[in-house]
């Protein structure tokens, strides 16, 4: 969605076969978006596709990623150390002015 309205996205992994997967579904979801979106209109929904996949990245590289990025929107695994971790590198690594975000519906 994000890709879609404008914005660059970086979906970051530290397995490259889950990168792959994920890059997989997110176009595939894309395109469907971009059918609904210009109702139909096959040309329309070709470069509404390609325009927003431009903005899609990939990286098993955290650090390197949120070293110049904005917002943070984590979807990690539901364990609070994990949770934990992966924030504690984030924010060393992440400018300060970068807004962490999580997709956390509950914790165990």
């Amino acid at each position: 969605v994000t890709a879609a309205n404008g914005y660059r996205v970086t979906v970051v992994d530290v397995n490259d076969e889950v990168l792959a997967s994920a890059q997989r579904e997110l176009e595939k979801n894309l395109k469907r978006t971009a059918m609904h979106v210009t109702k139909g209109d096959t040309e329309a929904a070709q470069a509404f596709f390609a325009e927003a996949k431009a903005r899609l990245s990939f990286s098993s590289d955290l650090k390197q990623t949120v070293s110049s990025t904005d917002l943070v929107i984590e979807a990690i695994v539901e364990k609070l150390d994990a949770k934990q971790n992966l924030f504690s590198i984030v924010d060393q690594a992440a400018p300060p002015h970068t807004i962490l975000a999580s997709n956390t519906s509950s914790l165990s």
